[in-house]
């Protein structure tokens, strides 16, 4: 029987984030994965590290998680790309929105720069001078690939801490014996640590079921499509739009944004998708689409609907041409995401017998934000005497 200081259960960005800072704190680590490497939410999303989109409190983790990545790519190509992030106002009240952000950011010190309509223009080419009216440019801000980047991140802890790496292997009971978690695996092996990590998204339903029965937590499903675009479109940051205004809780903070909404028709059709407008170049130059947002309990899994939804996708495309001149675009592929969240908090959280921590829930600030996250986490679970470099 191995014996470890921690085991993470669950590979996604939150699992290897969590491992990560484990092994930074001279901890032996073992992580284990249910497949090859991560093939859902982190693998499944638009690889934008954005947390000038997110309230105070987790923009201070993505702003950790920049840091974060941006030093281990100095070490290894994890994909991390430069370029920030925009947002563009289509509309008076939108334009209200950004300025009032921008002033915020200046009292959270995070470098944020308002454009006007001209410099927009002038810096994003390939933009409609009809959608836009001005933009707020977040320069730290970056991309990374969600294909690639969970397995680059746990390839450099294998390389530079000896991470244990166990892909292909489900934890199938996990107990507490004597101030230790036991773990047995689907290959009939046997683990032991001090704590355990488990961060495999909804999947804890099948070692703790009751557990996963009374929580609160939904099930988010995404729509996102890459199209070919013209040969001489070349879009350098990651570009979020009006109803990324009106969506994101950022701006939930600014003043204006309650009225501003009362005025919205809840009706419409992106409304009742969950729709708003991202655009993103991959390393391929092709552009990534999205997205849209559908939601159950995470009791209830059947009623979101597991073929992919044409129209969403039609519907997309057709307001990303209003935005961007993509009028010979033809979609070239297009995919689901999966992710879960918690209805009444901003992380699902639970501890069993002082050993056993469930990590999930998210939502869609995985990317962004796990990093920063997990450092405190782990820092307040371990009780560590020494702050985590």
């Amino acid at each position: 029987m191995k014996t470890y200081d921690i085991i993470v259960v669950g590979a996604g960005i939150l699992g290897i984030a969590h491992a990560y800072h484990c092994l930074q704190a001279g901890l032996k680590v073992a992580l284990f994965e249910k497949t090859d490497y991560p093939r859902a939410a982190t693998a499944r999303n638009f690889g934008q590290v954005v947390p000038s989109g997110f309230a105070t409190k987790w923009q201070s983790y993505g702003r950790e998680s920049l840091d974060i990545y941006k030093s281990i790519q100095k070490q290894m190509d994890i994909s991390v790309r430069p370029g920030g992030s925009i947002y563009l106002a289509s509309n008076a009240e939108e334009l209200v929105l950004l300025q009032e952000l921008w002033r915020i950011n200046q009292d959270n010190h995070y470098n944020s720069e308002l454009l006007t309509r001209s410099q927009c223009l002038e810096q994003f080419p390939g933009l409609q001078p009809s959608y836009v009216l001005g933009g707020l440019y977040f320069p730290e801000e970056v991309t990374v690939d969600p294909r690639q980047v969970g397995q680059r991140l746990i390839q450099y802890c294998i390389d530079r801490y000896d991470l244990d790496y166990y892909p292909h292997t489900l934890a199938n009971e996990v107990s507490v014996t004597n101030g230790e978690v036991e773990l047995v695996t689907n290959h009939k092996q046997q683990y032991k640590a001090q704590k355990l990590f488990l961060c495999s998204g909804n999947e804890f339903q099948l070692l703790f079921p009751e557990l996963f029965q009374a929580s609160d937590l939904q099930l988010v499903k995404l729509q996102m499509l890459a199209i070919h675009p013209p040969a001489d479109l070349k879009i350098k940051s990651s570009i979020l739009t009006g109803w990324t205004i009106r969506r994101y809780e950022s701006f939930q903070e600014c003043p204006s944004f309650r009225s501003i909404k009362t005025r919205e028709d809840e009706t419409a059709y992106h409304r009742q998708k969950g729709i708003h407008i991202l655009f993103k170049q991959a390393d391929d130059g092709s552009i990534i689409l999205g997205d849209s947002h559908e939601y159950t309990p995470i009791q209830q899994p059947e009623a979101l609907a597991f073929d992919t939804d044409h129209a969403i996708n039609q519907f997309i495309l057709s307001e990303a041409q209003k935005i961007f001149q993509l009028d010979r675009a033809l979609i070239r592929e297009s995919w689901q995401g999966y992710y879960c969240q918690s209805a009444s908090d901003d992380i699902f959280n639970q501890t069993i017998d002082q050993h056993i921590h469930i990590v999930t829930g998210i939502g869609g600030k995985g990317m962004t934000a796990s990093l920063g996250y997990a450092k405190q986490h782990i820092q307040q679970v371990l009780a560590l005497n020494s702050p985590i470099l």
